[in-house]
């Protein structure tokens, strides 16, 4: 038995997220295409025979502008610490900056293995992966460099193979049914978040957040309320949409989720609620599962 935790670093919008979802094969974490999409520490479970590998997907590293921000910041460089491997994502088909070095500065104080994981290969030509591996090989002394595709699951056997170098346990972590660690009511709050996400401009994302209230398993249905925070009212009307539909949307989409999640109906009941300068407020911060890294 081989067995271990690896945690995925780096700037949001690398496809830390994808590349998490597509190893474990289940929606373990939201994606969007917008930036900072992951806000908390998510544990993503790979089980294969005699092979166990806790995945620890950490939000992106970027410049903080609020009190959350540092928090998060806290959170991924904490996740740089007591792992068996770091991997160190990517996005192949972009180049590489100041935020890349940052994290490769930060990188140097870790006594666990990094591992250089170029994701989005789907986007570039063989040539230019070689070039990019040539530039990246002699910025840091990568154990391993392994090109991926998160988003067509390309070269996710090797990545797994060459990741199971590096584990030094020899425990069973987690029951071999589970793939997440995060709770029921986590993940039906981040579905709602990803499909508001999806369905709005750019602004409302770093304003939105959301807390599931209420959870009532009955026997043939479960009652689930979602409180949707923003932080100005503007956003809150954005949300809502015109006539609701926006919102109504969003229930419809994420139900789905929820009820594929729970194996049951779902009757959900969606909040929107404006906490002005959200972000900022650490009693809030601690409700919705924010807590600060020493």
């Amino acid at each position: 038995m081989r067995s271990g935790f690896v945690s995925l670093i780096g700037r949001p919008n690398v496809g830390k997220s994808t590349l998490l979802n597509a190893l474990i094969d289940e929606h373990v974490a939201i994606i969007s295409d917008k930036a900072g999409t992951t806000r908390n520490i998510i544990q993503g479970i790979y089980n294969e025979e005699g092979l166990q590998i806790v995945f620890v997907d950490t939000p992106g590293i970027h410049k903080p502008k609020s009190k959350l921000g540092k928090i998060l910041n806290k959170q991924s460089y904490s996740l740089m610490q007591e792992v068996d491997a770091v991997l160190f994502v990517v996005d192949a088909s972009s180049s590489f900056g100041p935020t890349d070095q940052s994290i490769l500065n930060a990188l140097k104080n870790t006594t666990s293995p990094v591992l250089l994981i170029l994701n989005k290969i789907d986007k570039i030509e063989d040539q230019a992966l070689i070039k990019v591996i040539d530039e990246y090989k002699d910025l840091f002394p990568f154990a391993d460099i392994v090109p991926v595709s998160g988003l067509k699951k390309d070269n996710l056997k090797v990545l797994v193979k060459v990741i199971k170098k590096y584990l030094r346990d020899d425990v069973k972590y987690f029951d071999e049914e589970l793939y997440t660690s995060s709770s029921v009511s986590f993940m039906i709050s981040e579905f709602v978040r990803e499909k508001i996400l999806n369905s709005t401009i750019e602004e409302v994302p770093h304003s939105v957040t959301c807390l599931t209230t209420k959870f009532e398993e009955l026997e043939t249905i479960v009652n689930v309320m979602v409180d949707i925070i923003v932080d100005r009212d503007s956003i809150k009307k954005i949300v809502i949409g015109k006539k609701g539909e926006r919102l109504k949307n969003v229930g419809i989409e994420a139900r789905k989720n929820i009820e594929n999640l729970l194996g049951k109906k779902v009757y959900l009941e969606l909040y929107v609620k404006t906490i002005k300068k959200w972000k900022e407020k650490e009693k809030l911060l601690h409700e919705l599962g924010f807590n600060e890294f020493e």
